[in-house]
């Protein structure tokens, strides 16, 4: 089978009747099974549990599914012989169904890999197909993929975001209008079924970045060490520029044992003063000395810092991000003009070190995408001395480190979440003194009512309490973005009942209660 599969890698190859079966029926799974399907494949879904709409799709666009337990492989599946099997991301190397695939010497493909085998259905003006920029790390992907895209648009070029920031590789593949850049964000995970490809026409990226590395993802990995090494396939036949965080030397090492194409180099950033081949930060001033003739001696200017202050984005670990994103721009020669214009008009997602009141003196910032130590660690040295709530499900991570570091730094810590206990104890034993107060495992509407009635009455004029929890928010909420929310939602509750005390201690009258228009109902706004 082997032969056959050789040959797929473009999209006018010949896909009739080869039988894949598509695991998972997701966004990114039914992307799959529909380009499958457009190809002529014979494709049969399996998943666990089917979304609606997706599985009034498929018979639609020619493509069969099956629904059911996945705890064992399914008869159906083996009766179906499957020659390739595409997984989706959430799939681990330990499932039992990808056991069986592996240990059955079926192939094993991601998404990326079909995207990047039908990546040339819609060409350039020259006949090539968009050139692919790589973004992982343990923190800081989207925002990332986001700031590379807005510059490469920008400076002229059509570009799309895709990946793991939500938008599927192939929904971008077989867009006609066509794309000169794909910036395309990847999870370990998808990273992981990358390593596994072994066809003649691997994945080759124009540019790529790790942007740091920390532990995550442990359960689904198995170690650490496992996660490194999926994560370090992002450099993999890079072409032009492997791109590393200078402050991160795990990246660098990546890159120094990468296997890339001859000619790609490798290029550094940090905070810090820029060498000859590198991007930084000289007197406030962010610079190039990376992408010009006389890197030795000149630098290009691409903003400032207290530009970026005015719009949101001088937070330290942003500022990196963005040097990231300027290194991946500047590989394709975007012009330093257009990296500042992109800035200009850029703002972080939602829940995102997201300043959501100041009130009373008090900053009530939520960071709710803060889902593991390190990037709760960059968010604590963005706001020392906050008030910070911390919790929720681990996933394996030890928060042991994180609070030896930056622990001993807050004004006080609220735990919420169901590892509570982990983190109540590393706070005894590192930072013994610092006030702690639990929020028990209370239903979901209650969490953040509660943490934020504790804030309050921790916090003083010119505090800062910050929602960086460290931790997944699967145990008590349906996401980061439904944790936040509800923490934004649950402080400006708090505002509104403050005002309207106030309001009344000024004299507003015992009827006014009663005015069905004297103020909206409490969180009618939100």
């Amino acid at each position: 089978m082997t032969g056959r599969l050789d040959e797929l890698t473009s999209w006018h190859a010949d896909w009739k009747g080869l039988r894949v079966a598509v695991l998972g029926l997701s966004m990114t799974g039914f992307s799959v099974a529909d380009t499958l399907a457009e190809l002529g494949a014979e494709v049969l879904v399996v998943t666990q549990d089917a979304d609606a709409e997706y599985a009034r799709l498929l018979p639609v666009i020619g493509a069969t599914l099956w629904t059911g337990p996945l705890d064992t492989v399914p008869a159906e599946l083996e009766a179906f012989a499957p020659e390739v099997v595409v997984a989706s991301p959430g799939f681990a190397p330990h499932h039992p169904v990808i056991a069986w695939v592996r240990a059955s010497g079926i192939a094993l493909w991601g998404d990326i890999e079909l995207a990047w085998r039908v990546r040339d259905k819609v060409v350039r003006a020259d006949g090539t197909p968009a050139d692919w920029v790589l973004i992982t790390g343990t923190n800081g992907k989207t925002t990332t993929t986001q700031l590379t895209a807005a510059m490469l648009v920008a400076g002229g070029l059509r570009a799309a975001p895709v990946g793991n920031i939500g938008v599927p590789v192939l929904d971008a593949v077989r867009d006609p209008a066509g794309f000169d850049v794909l910036v395309v964000e990847l999870s370990s995970h998808q990273l992981w079924y990358l390593s596994l490809q072994d066809g003649p026409d691997p994945l080759s990226p124009h540019a790529s970045v790790c942007l740091n590395l920390a532990d995550d993802h442990l359960q689904w990995h198995g170690s650490f060490a496992a996660y490194r090494d999926a994560k370090a396939v992002v450099y993999e036949n890079t072409r032009v520029a492997c791109v590393y965080n200078k402050a991160d030397a795990a990246t660098r090492v990546m890159v120094e044992e990468a296997d890339v194409v001859d000619g790609c180099r490798a290029i550094g950033f940090d905070l810090g003063v820029p060498g000859p081949g590198d991007l930084g930060v000289v007197d406030g001033i962010l610079v190039d000395r990376a992408f010009l003739d006389d890197r030795r001696t000149r630098a290009l200017e691409l903003t400032t810092v207290a530009d970026l202050a005015a719009r949101g984005l001088a937070a330290p670990h942003v500022v990196a991000n963005i040097l990231a994103a300027a290194a991946l721009a500047r590989s394709l020669d975007v012009p330093p003009a257009a990296i500042a214009a992109a800035l200009d008009t850029f703002r972080l997602d939602a829940h995102r070190i997201e300043v959501v009141a100041v009130t009373a003196g008090i900053t009530w910032v939520d960071d709710s995408k803060a889902t593991n130590p390190h990037a709760a660690a960059s968010s604590l040295a963005a706001f020392p001395g906050a008030v910070w709530v911390v919790g929720g499900q681990l996933k394996g991570v030890d928060i042991a480190e994180l609070v030896a570091a930056r622990g001993g730094g807050v004004k006080a810590a609220i735990v919420i979440g169901v590892d509570r206990d982990p983190i109540t104890e590393a706070f005894a034993r590192h930072a013994p003194g610092i006030p702690l107060f639990e929020v028990d495992h209370a239903q979901t509407e209650d969490v953040m009512a509660q943490v934020v009635e504790l804030a309050a009455e921790i916090a003083r004029d010119g505090d800062v309490v910050l929602l960086a929890p460290a931790a997944a928010s699967f145990d008590q909420f349906d996401s980061y973005a439904d944790r936040g929310h509800r923490f934004a939602r649950a402080v400006k509750d708090r505002v509104d009942r403050d005002e309207n005390q106030q309001d009344r201690s000024h004299g507003g009258g015992a009827g006014d209660d009663d005015d069905p228009a004297a103020d909206p109902p409490r969180g009618a706004a939100g």
